[in-house]
């Protein structure tokens, strides 16, 4: 059956997103609601459910096993992906339980751990992990000997071998015992449907070869992402089933779907499943690679899936309403589902440290894209060309030979690009980027371009466009009005049909460069009879033209970047009507598209986790500070994270526009907190100029960022677009007077 985008999306490759579908089709044909329901009410310690025999012949539990140890070698993230539409249905038994353990002796190797991972592969021996105890052990002739407990061990009542912490000699260390060793006792739990117990062990003698070659930290971080699967699958759950309920429950005349609030928190709700998503993936990935920062990658979505997780599965509850605190709806199931796993990855505070420390040791997370093979095979073409265009002396030659090349915008079709595929545009961004080539900066004209190229005719793409990419005009953007703000289908500005052209009067707002700008993207109402979204006509205006006043706007920060621009009976030709006449909203669409994405990733004129990072360095920071960090850093990671998988999904073919705007909101916000952690760490100093205080430009980071919640489209818009376009939640309602 076909899925929404946002109900399974975990994977973004084909094959993983096909693994999600398939496992999703199982999920839905075999974990009815009556075994869901059977199961809240059985006593049984494992809650083993009729269908396990059926999971277990879908080969899933050794998806991340290596081939050499008895699985099929697909990884830690092709299991992540297949476990996300199982945390969606809510199935229980011992399948995480089991595929965790297995997932830790892959990592611990030996002789012992392979001789199990057979069994745990196929279903035949089950699994436990306990992710914190009390137990503690001695060395004595060859052996460990254990004693103490572990509480809330899920699955334990009925696993085979259970893997558990022990303290020996003051550190860490991982042991694997055979459950019948210990004394395993049902605990009540806030998951109803999944069992936990106490393990007691009393003088347990543990062979030396159960002693297990792995981290602490590598335990967490397998744990992460196997528990943190299961949480991004009941968040996908009840996103969707919000946004369902919303559409469809009427109060006061209309869908509840069609009010902010709802609209609002349902979309943040989706925000959320796509940061945990990312997050995920990442840690996944980086331990499939096996890389020096595996446990950093993972310690990050420790931090931000569990909470969100629980966060999400709250708010499902609040948009139901009366009907969403029923024990009869499911919506409780999922809440407690990811109460449990959140416990089981520890505090909150100690997630937030391990982030901090990793972060502040000077530890850096890669954001470097894994391409397919064919990249390669194109890109010592690329390096080539490039490499004549570096050896240019001259700087306007070589800005030029940029624009000419198709560099600037290698998208575009020939002559204006390169016509390159969107794999083609990754490696040509990163070849310009070893190269060491200055691009130019188009700022507006890149969106000028993107809508004449499609839309204008040639006499318009050689005298505008050209030059534009050589960097030789720049341009301003007449689009947002006094009295319209985002809502720019409502703009006023009026054009008459004159002899050879259009007369426009009518006042713009918010116009960055304005005052410095040779060309504008100007819209204008021709047809003010039509409906809001008809009658508008774009055109290209030279802002030398008779009639057009420009008065600076001095802002917060005290420079003036933005303008107001006052058009008085200003003539147009015929000429610089771009597309139709009346066809306006439609070219000014492709426009609008091209800032939605541009401003989807951080940008390096407001705070980033490098400023974060450089006045961290060499300040003692309090436990609080650190948390902070630990918090803005991960959240840093995630916006990254985000923008590699929109680059991603558009090789796989997926549409990212959504995506792109669950990027813009996270960055901008971003940004904000770290100017403003800044600010309040300097106490006094980031307020005032303090001889001797290395303030980073914080203050000016500050007030500059305020900026970056609204333009491009406020958050407030921002939600509302991606509550209507992802989560299909129905358009605010009409005002009428």
């Amino acid at each position: 059956m076909a899925r929404n985008t946002y109900e399974l999306g975990v994977g973004v490759s084909p094959d993983h997103l096909a693994l999600a579908d398939a496992v999703a089709g199982f999920v839905e044909r075999t974990v009815t609601a009556e075994a869901v329901r059977a199961a809240v009410e059985s006593d049984a310690a494992g809650k083993q459910l009729p269908y396990w025999d059926a999971l277990v012949a879908q080969d899933l539990l050794s998806l991340h096993i290596a081939e050499d140890q008895g699985g099929q070698g697909a990884g830690l993230l092709t299991l992540a992906v297949a476990l996300e539409p199982l945390g969606r249905g809510l199935h229980t038994g011992p399948f995480v339980p089991t595929a965790l353990a297995g997932a830790v002796l892959a990592q611990a190797g030996g002789a012992w751990a392979q001789s199990q991972l057979t069994g745990l592969a196929d279903g035949s021996r089950t699994g436990a992990v306990a992710t914190v105890s009390g137990l503690t052990g001695v060395l004595r002739d060859g052996a460990l000997v254990v004693d103490g407990h572990a509480d809330g061990v899920v699955g334990a009542g009925s696993a085979d071998v259970i893997i558990a912490p022990v303290t020996v000699d003051g550190a860490q260390r991982w042991v694997a015992f055979e459950a019948v060793d210990l004394t395993v006792t049902a605990q009540d739990s806030i998951d109803v449907l999944r069992g936990s117990a106490r393990l007691q062990a009393d003088s347990v003698r543990v062979p030396a070869e159960r002693l297990l070659g792995v981290s602490s930290a590598r335990v967490r971080s397998v744990a992460t992402v196997v528990l943190g699967a299961e949480a991004v699958g009941v968040m996908s759950w009840c996103v969707s089933t919000a946004a369902e309920y919303a559409k469809t429950r009427v109060q006061f005349g209309r869908p509840i779907g069609q009010f902010q609030g709802v609209k609002h928190k349902c979309a943040q709700m989706g925000i959320a499943l796509e940061k945990a998503r990312a997050v995920l993936w990442d840690a996944a990935f980086a331990l499939d690679r096996d890389d020096d920062t595996a446990d950093y990658a993972a310690a990050v979505a420790a931090l931000i899936i569990p909470d969100a997780a629980v966060q999400v599965t709250q708010d499902c509850i609040q948009v139901h309403g009366g009907i969403g605190f029923t024990w009869e709806h499911d919506a409780h199931l999922y809440y407690r589902r990811a109460l449990a796993l959140r416990a089981l990855l520890g505090a909150r505070a100690e997630r937030a440290e391990a982030v901090a420390g990793y972060a502040l040791s000077g530890l850096t997370l890669s954001s470097e894209l894994e391409l397919p093979e064919e990249a390669e095979q194109i890109r010592a073409g690329i390096r080539a060309e490039l490499a004549e265009i570096a050896g240019i002396d001259d700087e306007d030659d070589q800005l030029v030979a940029l624009g000419d090349g198709g560099w600037n915008l290698p998208h575009l079709p020939r002559p204006y690009g390169r016509s390159a595929s969107p794999l083609e545009q990754v490696v040509i961004s990163q070849e310009i980027k070893a190269s060491g080539i200055q691009m130019p900066q188009l700022l507006m004209g890149t969106w000028a371009v993107g809508a004449i190229v499609p839309h204008g005719d040639e006499r318009q793409k050689q005298e505008l466009v050209v030059p534009t990419l050589r960097g030789e005009l720049v341009w301003c953007q007449l689009f947002s009005e006094p009295g319209a703000g985002s809502d720019l289908a409502g703009l006023t500005t009026k054009a008459t049909k004159v002899e050879g052209g259009w007369r426009v009067t009518g006042q713009k707002i918010w116009t960055t460069v304005a005052q410095f700008a040779d060309w504008a993207m100007l819209i204008a109402r021709t047809s003010p009879d039509k409906p809001k979204h008809e009658g508008i006509t774009y055109f290209v205006l030279d802002m030398s033209s008779p009639g057009i006043t420009v008065r600076p706007l001095r802002e917060m920060t005290g420079s003036a970047l933005f303008n107001e621009v006052f058009l008085d009976d200003v003539f147009i030709p015929d000429e610089n009507v771009v597309g139709a006449v009346d066809d306006g909203w439609h070219v000014a669409r492709t426009t609008l598209a091209g800032e939605r994405v541009a401003l989807s990733q951080k940008m390096e004129a407001y705070a980033t986790d490098t400023d974060l990072l450089r006045f961290t360095s060499g300040r003692e920071l309090s436990p609080v500070a650190r948390y902070h960090v630990g918090e803005l850093m991960a959240e840093s990671r995630a916006v990254d994270v985000i923008g590699s998988r929109v680059v991603l999904k558009q090789l796989s073919g997926i549409d990212v526009s959504t995506t792109s705007s669950v990027g813009k909101l996270l960055g901008m916000a971003l940004g904000q907190a770290i100017s403003e952690f800044v600010v309040a760490e300097l106490g006094i100093a980031g307020v005032v100029s303090v001889p001797g205080e290395r303030s980073d430009h914080a203050m000016e980071q500050l007030i500059a960022g305020r900026a970056t919640t609204i333009y491009g489209g406020t958050t407030e818009v921002q939600l509302n677009v991606i509550g209507e376009r992802m989560l299909g939640l129905p358009r605010d309602a009409t005002v009428t007077s």
